[in-house]
């Protein structure tokens, strides 16, 4: 499963004036994504904004991501949600589609025990064909898929991945050390992507790597060449860009800098709203410090 790449973006949803999604945008952006240091692109993540789309925008995202990208570069669905019959029928539809991974998030809202993740996320893995990428975020959930569920899913066949967005590089650590060797332990925040490898670990599914896929991707390589003093050089470079993107909820801050820097991507959809003075500006002077990766239209 190595064929999915250890850089992959999150990638926004772009919206119209109107609040529409702008699937030509959105095929533009993915393209760009794929020149500037990603491996591959998800689609309709949490940048993505996901819980505001309709299954039928969802769908046709996969669809024309696909069609631009697809020969270039993976595309991974996100297709979990906190119902297991409707991440079922997404997660089916996306693989006729032609996706080459869907992502399941951590059920949320519900607070399930771990036996109910555990039940939740091999019952999807059991519909399809398709690779599944899990995702552990309890900052955002409320639910922490503990690494001893980890490495019981890791078992599954085709569950080939878990994105770790627990801050919690224990946790990390005894994931990593109970799978086999070709299980995927992605970071799911940018800050953690060089400690995580340290420890073992594949990659990340990034966010500021819409804006700096190329120094990203030259810190991950730098370590991967065992030149750890250079990546440990950019890695601390982009810390403030990190904090900066999530100043307040993401994806307001990204959007707010990618349309700052003439990449249209347009607002966020309610309940997320435009970034107050405060975040503006400390987005804008952030940005400065930058030399920012990401082809502009």
């Amino acid at each position: 499963m190595h064929r999915l790449g250890r850089l992959l973006t999150a990638m926004v949803t772009p919206f119209d004036e109107k609040g529409e999604v702008d699937y030509l945008q959105a095929r533009k952006l993915a393209r760009s994504l794929l020149q500037s240091g990603s491996d591959g692109v998800l689609v309709s993540g949490t940048t993505g904004e996901s819980p505001t789309l309709t299954i039928e925008e969802k769908l046709r995202l996969f669809g024309e991501i696909k069609d631009e990208v697809g020969g270039i570069g993976p595309v991974i669905a996100g297709t979990g949600n906190y119902n297991t019959r409707e991440s079922i029928e997404l997660t089916k539809e996306a693989e006729k589609i032609g996706v080459d991974a869907c992502l399941l998030v951590v059920p949320y809202y519900n607070k399930p025990t771990q036996e109910g993740m555990y039940q939740h996320f091999s019952t999807i893995a059991a519909s399809t064909s398709l690779p599944c990428i899990m995702y552990n975020v309890p900052g955002r959930t409320s639910s922490n898929l503990a690494s001893e569920t980890v490495i019981r899913l890791s078992k599954v066949d085709n569950i080939v991945g878990v994105k770790e967005a627990s801050a919690n590089l224990h946790q990390i650590s005894e994931i990593i050390d109970g799978v086999a060797s070709d299980f995927l332990v992605y970071s799911g925040n940018d800050g953690d992507t060089l400690p995580l490898m340290a420890l073992g670990g594949y990659g990340v599914v990034g966010v500021i790597t819409h804006l700096v896929g190329a120094q990203t991707k030259d810190m991950m390589n730098l370590f991967l060449a065992g030149k750890t003093a250079e990546a440990a050089t950019i890695h601390r470079h982009l810390l403030a860009l990190v904090d900066a993107m999530f100043c307040i909820a993401n994806p307001i801050p990204l959007k707010y800098a990618m349309n700052l820097l003439g990449f249209r991507v347009g607002g966020t959809r309610l309940p997320l709203c435009e970034p107050d003075e405060k975040a503006v500006r400390v987005i804008e002077e952030t940005l400065k410090k930058y030399k920012i990766d990401l082809p502009m239209d």
